[in-house]
Formats: structure tokens, sequence, C-alpha cells
């Protein structure tokens, strides 16, 4: 692949983080704070530098599956294969979504984009470092059927940036015959619920068709709660990765029988342990009772993060942007300050 999809589509999703707060400001709206914005920042850079190493593993599995196990030779992308791959990666990522919501370990890679509290495209950006390694293991079948890895890997950065323009309050309902084929931002804004109508609804990123047909499908009627039950209450990217991660390890720790501190990692969301106290019934957070998580900021620290963020995103650059001038061993070393 002669560019990293991420590295273009970057400063489009930049273009739009800057025209969102534009209009934020224009339009006096509380759409975006600061705080949990860098936050999402902070994510944003670690998945993204991880994201060319998940290249590096996705070109080695799967040009081997396509190499050896290939149905059909010589896919090639025109209208029709880029349709059918988009189709096809939609409909997996639905289920391996649906999945991120019902499976221990899976909900660990995903819940850290569902604990912001707000809707904006910062949060588009809020996703862990394992996301995108969790989503790369269910894509393979398409490399049986004979779809190149590059061009697999290209449409799911694709994918991942049409998902990006659902993260917004500005966009308001649509056009009838869009909202009932296509995912928007007011089915997106649904499944960011933690309103007890919209929990573990509207999976679809492309087509909101997967959720009509399986039956996860909720419409947006009243106003959308954002965040997540045991929320980890803190703008430190680090520990928004991990924060279910630690839950889950805390639990097998404490589980007394063996066969279940490995079990719980693959069990459903709410599953204890034998000999462990079952959790407390959730508790719906409302308009009224919810209480979002708060800090005061150190006198000056607003320009300083700013620089940082800034100095961040061109270390990002330098990393994932195929005509950076660092090489391999460069890339690795730019990498670590994310991931460690």
């Amino acid at each position: 692949m002669n560019a990293n999809i991420y590295a273009l589509l970057t400063p489009i999703a930049l273009g739009f983080i800057v025209l969102e707060i534009v209009l934020c400001w224009y339009y006096k709206k509380n759409y975006i704070s600061f705080q949990e914005a860098v936050a999402n920042f902070g994510t944003a850079l670690g998945n993204q530098t991880m994201n060319v190493l998940v290249a590096a593993g996705v070109y080695v599995v799967y040009s081997w599956l396509w190499t050896n196990f290939r149905l059909i030779d010589n896919i090639e992308m025109n209208l029709v294969s880029f349709l059918l791959l988009l189709l096809g990666i939609d409909f997996i990522f639905y289920w391996v979504h649906r999945w991120g919501h019902h499976i221990n370990i899976m909900w660990a890679a995903h819940s850290p984009h569902h604990s912001a509290e707000e809707m904006n495209f910062f949060v588009a950006l809020r996703a862990s470092v394992t996301q995108r390694l969790f989503s790369f293991m269910f894509f393979w079948p398409l490399t049986l059927i004979g779809f190149k890895p590059v061009d697999i890997y290209a449409m799911t950065g694709l994918h991942l940036f049409i998902s990006f323009l659902h993260h917004t309050e500005f966009i308001p309902k649509l056009w009838r015959w869009i909202e009932f084929i296509f995912t928007t931002p007011s089915h997106h804004r649904v499944h960011h619920g933690i309103n007890f109508a919209y929990l573990d609804k509207n999976f679809g990123e492309f087509l909101i068709i997967w959720d009509r047909l399986f039956g996860s499908y909720a419409e947006e009627d009243e106003k959308v709660i954002y965040g997540m039950y045991s929320p980890p209450n803190t703008w430190n990217p680090i520990t928004i990765n991990f924060h279910y991660y630690i839950l889950l390890w805390k639990d097998a720790v404490a589980a007394p029988r063996w066969i279940d501190k490995l079990k719980i990692w693959f069990m459903p969301l709410g599953w204890r342990p034998e000999g462990l106290a079952p959790k407390p019934p959730l508790v719906e957070v409302t308009e009224q009772n919810q209480v979002r998580f708060t800090s005061t900021m150190f006198t000056g620290s607003k320009p300083y993060l700013i620089l940082h963020i800034a100095l961040g995103i061109a270390l990002m650059m330098m990393v994932i942007d195929p005509k950076s001038p660092w090489g391999t061993a460069e890339r690795w070393m730019g990498s670590f300050p994310y991931l460690l």
C-alpha cells in the first residue's frame, strides 16, 4: 500500500473538529468541554499509533490466508467490488460491535469509547489501543473470498471515518428513507445513550438495516444521556484505556475457582464468579441524577495542554505517514510514548 489510509483521513477529521468548534462558538452550544476533549485526544494518539502496528500484523496474517486459501483470484477494486467489500466489512463489524457490548473482554476493549459523557467529533477519536486489534481478529474471512489485505485495511479505515461523522449533536434526524437505510448521527447518539431504552442498540456503522433485521434498533425519542455505568472518572488516557480490564482482573484475582478466573473474561457483562457477591442492579442515570466527572484545572494548564496536543499530533503523523522521513526503528520508538 502506497499510503496509510489513516494518514490521509486524519487531516480531514481534524478539519471537521475545527469546524465543530467554530459552530459551537458561533451558535453558543456547550457540546464540547475542554478537559474531555483533551482526554479524547490523548486516547486518539495512542490508538492511531497502534493502527500502524495492527497493519503490520494484518499484512502478515491476512497475506498468508489470502495467498494460500483465497477462493477468487484477482479481485480488483471497481465500483461493484468496492461496495461488496464495504458491505462485508459493515456486516462483520455489526456483529463485532454487538459482541463488544456483551462479552467482557470485548467490552474492555470497546468501553473507553463509551466512557465519554458528551457527543462530538472529539469523542469519535476516543478509542482504546486494543479496539482495532480486536476488530481485525474478525475480518479475515474476507481474505478467503479473495479480497486483498491492502484493500481490507484501507476499507476499514474508510469505514471508521464514516463512523467518525456520526459523532455530533449538530445534525438532526434526516429524511425518512436515509434514516431507514443508513446509520445517521441520530442513530449513533442512541447507541451512546445510557438511558435504559437505548442500552445496546444501533450497532450499525454504515447501514442501520442490520439493526432493523436483528432486533437491535431504537429510535431517538427522549434526550440521550451519554456515558457508561461504572465509569473511569478520570481524564488520564491510560486509565481510560484499561479501566474495565482492571475491574475484570480484580474479579479474576478474587474468584475462588481457577476456572472462573479464566471464564470471567469471556462471559456476558454482569456475570460474577461463584463465591463473589452479585452486582447490584443498575439505577438508571437520568438528566435529574447524572453527575458528570469534573476536575479543577491548574492555572495556565490550558495553553500547556494545547501545545502538547499539537506536538502529539505532529509526532503521530511522523509515525503513521508513509511519507515520513522516519525509518522503522524511529517509528517504533515514536510509538512507545503512546503505548507505555
